[in-house]
């Protein structure tokens, strides 16, 4: 590359500076570089150029002026006498000091003072005075006869509470007897015992009625966790997530940069696994996460685990823009990380890399060469070809995101992937984010606790300890956690069972009520009003383009004065569990046209409480998000899923039509259910049925593992593979 041609990082490679410091620089002398990457004009260098040349300048000035004044003091100390010239040096010194400490004062006088906060200090004070004294701090009560009783809460009345917190929990956080909480919810008309748990709602009235306001927590063990220390940060390598369409080539170009074959071990040569790998290139480290597609991405942030620094995402040159491919940049967009786009397989014949470029360019993602922000990189996972520049992109743009963490505290991380070994228990691959973790820590990871037994890492070297951006693989817990749970070390093994048994107890209580969930239309006015939602997320999906690109259009517009719709994917086919999860992780209502979900989706719907509704009318879709909106949404008519046949044989029977030998899979198909027949995901008919037989019988209702024989009012076009959803009507009052 000529000079002609520099990037903004290499022009400050030259200066020895770093990137950042270049682009400030840049902008000061009144540049607009849009990125690192962006090219170094001749004007950019000259002004850089001169600007060094002028400090240098001054800087020889300065050398100048301080010659100058020791030639002068070793005049009067030769005027003088006494004292040897030879000592003149530490004088200059000394002199020197003085006056760079009279200037510092003087900075230090301009400099405005900081207010010392005395509520912070009485806090403090009162805190350190109990932990001395240990007990803990009284509150003083005042009794008055046709009164309630009035507290003194101190200099703070702020609590920390969690959710489903139980009344005796509640009580030693507000400082009072069980008695006195479990009479305040007699009052406000709710029976409860010294065990039961409350839930959110309930806990701030409580302590409002005793003066106190809450802070909820945002997961038991918080509170364990080692705050960083500012001046401890140091740097750390990027967590990289690997994404893509299948076979795309993203476990072969890992492949070649740890230089072993993964893809070997796997069935079909199809990641079936979470990996988590770590590689040093030059003077950097990188920790990749090999995920079996953006499901596990999104079901990991889903669960709060945000991990991921950068995305790279993995298109082939000879295939292009697929329909994962567009899934990926949708789940990387709803985590706000950047993209790197690494354009794979470019040794084929036909391959075509600005082909690649145009069609992401209609996903708004546009190569830095063609004027964009996005960097995109032409690699070979066969030959390597790409591969170093890649690599040199990723650590540019961890440079440009300054990654640091604290590596001496107790370690904090998330859980990859965990799994249950014959011989070794569970196996559990972290990620660690903060400090370090050591084999004999006392740690928690979800629900359950341990301590390390192991630490091996991707390439099976036994290790002693783990830091920050560190994947390895670890035994010694009780249990299985999930993906995505958080993983922390703590001072003993009661404090982890501890946390651990208060969590379980948690999550069961969360299970057993879940009364909360996501957003839903129903909810979406209420959620409004209370300020909760800013925008109303959308997934649409649809049966073919044309109307997809219509709905999205018309219910993209629709906005009221506190809140606007925002559509965070649209495609075409059947509603699939990869667009449940991403509206679970990002709060969103899937609108499903012409299409319907299919056995998964519908189930990981139920459990994640994730709203799906589904419309054969444009019109109606439009009406329900605007009246949703406005609170002025009617009485709620709901698909109640009853079961699912499939079309195994048909026989035509004269004057009577097409019959469809069908076996049910899942659920009963009864006489009275209205039913839909999809083909491929797209329905075809929406209706009644016109008869349901067993054998030569007619049957009110037949049974999941049992065969039928299915009539359709008014419809003949059937044909094998096809498949009969039944499902009742059910209407709902809105209720507030």
């Amino acid at each position: 590359m000529t000079k002609d041609t520099r990037r903004i990082y290499q022009l400050a490679k030259e200066f020895n500076i770093s990137s950042n410091a270049m682009l400030a620089i840049l902008k000061e002398l009144g540049f607009e570089p849009k990125s690192h990457m962006s090219v170094a004009t001749m004007e950019m260098v000259e002004a850089v150029t001169r600007k060094f040349t002028e400090e240098k300048q001054e800087a020889k000035k300065d050398m100048e002026h301080r010659a100058q004044v020791k030639q002068a003091v070793d005049k009067k100390i030769a005027q003088v006498g006494g004292i040897k010239v030879i000592n003149s040096s530490s004088v200059v010194a000394g002199v020197l000091r003085k006056i760079e400490k009279k200037q510092r004062k003087k900075e230090r006088r301009k400099r405005k003072k900081h207010p010392v906060d005395q509520h912070e200090v009485a806090k403090s004070f009162k805190t350190t005075m109990a932990r001395l004294t240990g007990s803990r701090t009284k509150k003083r009560y005042r009794h008055g006869t046709g009164q309630d009783r009035q507290i003194d809460s101190g200099p703070s009345n702020l609590i920390e509470v969690n959710e489903f917190m139980t009344v005796a929990e509640l009580a030693n956080a507000i400082d009072c007897k069980p008695a006195e909480i479990i009479a305040k919810l007699f009052e406000m008309g709710m029976m409860a015992t010294i065990n039961q748990r409350l839930d959110m709602d309930a806990i701030e009235m409580v302590a409002a009625e005793f003066g106190m306001e809450v802070e909820q927590v945002a997961e038991i063990g918080d509170a364990a966790r080692e705050d960083e220390h500012q001046e401890r940060q140091e740097k750390r390598a990027p967590v990289v997530t690997v994404m893509g369409h299948v076979d795309h080539g993203k476990t072969s170009l890992l492949d070649y940069i740890r230089k072993t074959n993964v893809v070997a071990g796997e069935a079909g040569a199809i990641t079936q696994h979470i990996g988590a790998y770590e590689v040093e290139y030059l003077a950097g480290r990188i920790a990749f996460l090999d995920t079996p597609g953006h499901e596990a991405f999104t079901a990991m942030r889903a669960r709060g685990a945000q991990v991921t620094d950068i995305v790279v995402l993995v298109v082939a040159a000879d295939d292009g823009v697929r329909p994962q491919t567009v899934e990926a940049i949708d789940h990387a967009r709803a985590a706000n990380v950047p993209i790197i786009v690494a354009i794979n397989k470019i040794d084929k014949p036909s391959a075509n890399p600005d082909s690649i470029r145009t069609q992401l360019s209609g996903h708004n993602l546009v190569s830095e060469e063609w004027g964009g922000k996005n960097i995109m990189v032409e690699v070979s996972a066969k030959t390597g070809e790409g591969i170093d520049k890649l690599l040199e992109m990723i650590l540019l743009q961890a440079e440009m995101m300054d990654l640091t963490a604290d590596a001496t505290i107790r370690g904090q991380g998330v859980v990859i992937d965990a799994k249950l070994e014959k011989g070794r228990g569970p196996v559990v691959t972290v990620l660690i984010q903060k400090g370090q973790c050591q084999i004999g820590d006392s740690v928690c990871a979800g629900t359950y606790s341990g301590r390390i037994r192991t630490i091996v890492n991707d390439r099976e070297d036994r290790l002693a300890s783990i830091g920050p951006s560190t994947p390895a693989q670890i035994t010694g817990l009780n249990g299985v956690p999930q993906a995505g749970d958080s993983f922390i070390a703590v001072h003993s093994d009661q404090e982890a069972k501890e946390i651990s048994l208060r969590r379980g107890q948690i999550k069961r209580e969360q299970d057993a009520r879940r009364t909360l969930g996501h957003t839903t239309l129903d909810k979406v006015f209420d959620r409004i009003k209370e300020g909760q939602i800013k925008e109303v997320r959308l997934v649409i999906k649809g049966d073919v383009d044309g109307s997809v690109e219509v709905l999205s259009d018309t219910l993209g517009k629709i906005a009221t004065d506190e809140v606007r719709t925002h559509i965070i994917r649209r495609g075409v086919g059947s509603i699939t569990e990869s667009d449940v999860l991403l509206a679970a992780a990002s709060d969103a209502i899937i609108i499903g046209f012409h299409v319907s979900p299919d056995s998964r989706a519908r189930e990981v719907a139920k459990n994640e409480n994730v709203d799906v509704r589904l419309y054969s009318i444009i019109y109606e879709a439009e009406r329900d998000i605007k009246q949703a909106l406005a609170g002025l949404l009617s009485p709620e008519v709901t698909e109640k899923f009853a079961g699912v046949a499939e079309v195994r044989d048909l026989f035509r029977v004269p004057r009577v039509g097409v019959i469809a030998g069908s076996y049910v899979r899942e659920g009963r198909i009864s006489r009275r259910d209205k039913v839909k027949l999809t083909r491929d995901g797209v329905v075809l008919f929406e209706g009644t049925l016109k008869s349901l037989k067993r054998f030569k019988d007619d049957a009110k209702e037949v049974k999941e593992g049992f065969e039928c024989g299915i009539g359709l009012e008014n419809y003949n076009d059937i044909k094998v593979g096809d498949v009969i959803e039944a499902f009742e009507v059910v209407e709902t009052a809105r209720t507030l």
